[in-house]
């Protein structure tokens, strides 16, 4: 228990990027209809299902379309 307090300083922060990350992305696959490659389906899968900064980098930077 001692080791999971020692790391607090830095997974705290984390957590908080990526739950950021996941609801900024989230919000952007439901507010648009228009992607790069994909459709809203396949990227709310691959967002939700790689929810581990993976899934939100591979949208943003894969299946976001600049409008």
């Amino acid at each position: 228990m001692t080791e999971l307090k020692e790391f607090l300083p830095f997974l705290i922060p984390l957590v908080v990027v990526q739950l950021a990350l996941l609801g900024y992305t989230l919000h952007h696959i439901l507010t648009h209809d228009h992607y790069k490659r994909g459709s809203r389906v396949l990227w709310l899968a691959v967002t939700i299902i790689m929810c581990n900064f993976v899934g939100p980098i591979l949208y943003l930077i894969l299946g976001r379309e600049d409008a």
